[in-house]
């Protein structure tokens, strides 16, 4: 080595040191101000045109988060609406978990901002979106059942501890704080349910007192406006798609302050199970938002991407003909930008549109994510129903408790009962909340549905015999006055030949994680229909996303390596899991299904490379 280049590093060698040694300064993030004023909204006192789209955070896979914000940020959005789910966060009483998976609300936040998105955040406390109990918590319901979305001092305690903790987490990524979020949502299309005006002013206050300072707003339908309304808070409207009709409502509410905000236009819609797939036509809307676009009207499109409802996290519905119409595992919502996170027809029709009417440059859009097809995967029966319970220590009552009072919140229950005397007659279930497969000393003879209005049968139980109802939660309602009231399991007594039966022993299944069941004492039965549990495992040398084909199963639930990716239903029309990449590894790869149906032929499952949403199957409801 020659001696100037031994000087050479050493002074290299001192700068460095010299640069490690100063202080660092932490670059503050630049605050801004956002108002509602001049008929505008108002970024630094410039006009801004709001151009959103709407995905839950809850319903993607962390690991997917900053991909689903690129390709909304390549379709033109300048700024993304999320609902925040109270009771995905508050995992217990007074536990909240805001950093686990993808709970951690926060660093979606940041993703969004690193990406060039503006957030709305829309944090309830009650939600709807299609998601269990309209995302408030199930204990509310426990007796004595609390009022919830009103002033009832319980629901507003619970209500203030959550949005005190939501808030902890949000302040920093506030727009006045140098974060993203503009604009925070009051309540939740509050005028369909009710028109309570001190439940809605201290509802607007808890969020003040929370420390939020960016403008509030309410959404509702524009016709709602005076119920579900707060007067001095901005009024957005859902559904609009007429520029006359929006400015006359709004003009009548807001005081012809302006702006206009259609806070949910609508490129696609929900699905329940055993319905059609709705298809919405992209020039069903297309024409509208482009003519409101133009006219400087602020939009969030509901849903950009709707993701899906892994675990037990969907909600449900009703008609009067129907008591309930639970949701389907898929959220896809023929939306923009499907399940998986690909860009549709649909997508670059808006993008187009969308490229027309701003003068910012829109990015190209990202390659989509890698798709793979698992070959068939042989599951082999590892324990049934009854296998799982001797593991259980049962819940012993006089009267059938609900889930709620059995401080469990979704899964299944199993009912017991040992008749001291023989019973030939109608079994009859009228309060089942709200599917149930019924057995008499182990062997399966009806399956109930309160969909169908489905509440009994007829049972032959001897002298000493045993009855099992095993219940399942089908997703709590999380739309409309009978939300407040929809508690689960069984809800009401339970009679043979009109004579109430007591003396019950209840089984918790929640299956927040893998059921035990490694070796079996019991022989599993094909003929006892008896819901069972199997396992099995696959070997891959790459990953990617992929969706399970269930068309030959059932009903029931699939966990792989060890996460709950939701129910399968052969009712339709979804037929396939979606099951994204991230959540598999190379090498060994485990699967666990259980099949409320028992062994029904089925004994694979394959991952194809599309999914199938839009397949109905009448035949799907074994007796």
């Amino acid at each position: 080595m020659r001696l100037s280049d031994a000087f050479g590093r050493f002074w290299i060698v001192m700068a460095c040191l010299v640069g490690m040694a100063q202080p660092s300064v932490a670059q503050k993030p630049a605050t801004h101000s956002f108002q509602i004023a001049k008929g505008a909204f108002l970024l630094d006192g410039k006009p801004l045109q709001i151009i959103s789209g709407e995905l839950h955070y809850a319903r993607i896979p962390r690991e997917y988060w900053r991909h689903r914000l690129r390709m909304a940020r390549a379709m033109g959005l300048n700024t993304i609406a999320t609902y925040v789910f109270w009771n995905y966060h508050e995992v217990r009483p007074g536990v909240f978990d805001f950093h686990t998976g993808n709970r951690d609300l926060g660093e979606f936040i940041r993703i969004a901002q690193e990406e060039g998105l503006w957030v709305i955040l829309r944090p309830g406390p009650y939600v709807c979106a299609e998601w269990d109990f309209g995302g408030l918590p199930s204990y509310l319901l426990k007796t004595p059942a609390v009022a919830v979305r009103s002033n009832d001092p319980r629901y507003m305690k619970a209500a203030r501890r959550y949005i005190d903790a939501m808030a902890k987490e949000i302040r920093p990524l506030l727009v006045t704080h140098g974060g993203p979020i503009l604009m925070v949502q009051v309540e939740n299309e509050y005028g369909s349910f009710g028109s309570d005006s001190s439940y809605k002013e201290a509802t607007r206050r808890m969020l003040i007192h929370a420390g939020i300072d960016v403008p509030l707003f309410t959404a509702d339908g524009d016709w709602l406006f005076q119920k579900g309304g707060i007067p001095g808070v901005f009024a957005a409207a859902n559904g609009e798609m007429n520029y006359d009709s929006l400015t006359k409502r709004v003009d009548a509410f807001n005081k012809g302050t302006g702006p206009y905000m259609v806070a949910e236009l609508y490129p696609g819609w929900l699905t329940h199970w055993a319905e059609p797939f709705p298809v919405t036509p992209v020039d069903s809307f297309l024409p509208a938002y482009d003519s409101l676009l133009k006219r400087g009207v602020s939009i969030n499109l509901y849903m950009f991407h709707g993701g899906t409802n892994f675990g037990f996290t969907s909600g449900a519905n009703y008609t009067k003909a129907m008591p309930i119409e639970p949701s389907m595992t898929s959220y896809d919502y023929d939306a923009p930008l499907s399940e998986a996170g690909w860009a549709t027809p649909k997508y670059y029709a808006l993008r187009d549109v969308i490229r027309r009417n701003v003068s910012y440059a829109i990015p190209d859009v990202p390659d989509a994510l890698p798709v793979i097809a698992v070959p068939p995967v042989h599951l082999t029966a590892v324990t049934d129903l009854f296998g799982i319970v001797d593991r259980i220590t049962p819940v012993n009552s006089s009267q059938p408790m609900s889930f709620e009072d059995l401080d469990q919140s979704s899964g299944y229950v199993l009912y017991r009962h040992r008749s001291a005397s023989a019973m030939h007659a109608v079994l009859s279930v009228p309060g089942l909340r709200d599917y149930a497969a019924v057995f008499v000393d182990g062997r399966r003879v009806a399956t109930l549905d309160r969909r169908t209005k489905n509440f009994s049968c007829a049972v032959d139980i001897p002298a000493g015999g045993r009855l099992d109802i095993l219940v399942e939660n089908m997703g709590r309602i999380n739309y409309g006055s009978a939300l407040v009231s929809d508690r689960k399991g069984i809800v009401q007594p339970v009679t043979i030949a009109s004579a109430e039966i007591t003396g019950w022993s209840m089984y918790r299944l929640p299956f927040a994680s893998v059921p035990s069941g490694g070796t079996t004492k019991r022989v599993v039965s094909a003929a006892a229909g008896t819901p069972t549990l199997y396992r099995g495992s696959f070997t891959l040398d790459r990953t990617g996303d992929t969706f399970l084909d269930m068309r030959a199963w059932n009903k029931g639930i699939v966990f792989v390596n060890g996460i709950n990716i939701g129910r399968y239903w052969n009712s339709g029309p979804q037929q396939t899991l979606y099951l994204p990449g991230a959540w598999l590894r190379r090498g060994r790869n485990d699967v666990v299904v259980f099949e409320l149906n028992g062994h029904n032929g089925a004994s694979e499952i394959a991952g194809l490379t599309r999914p199938i949403l839009a397949q109905l199957n009448a035949e799907s409801h074994p007796q």
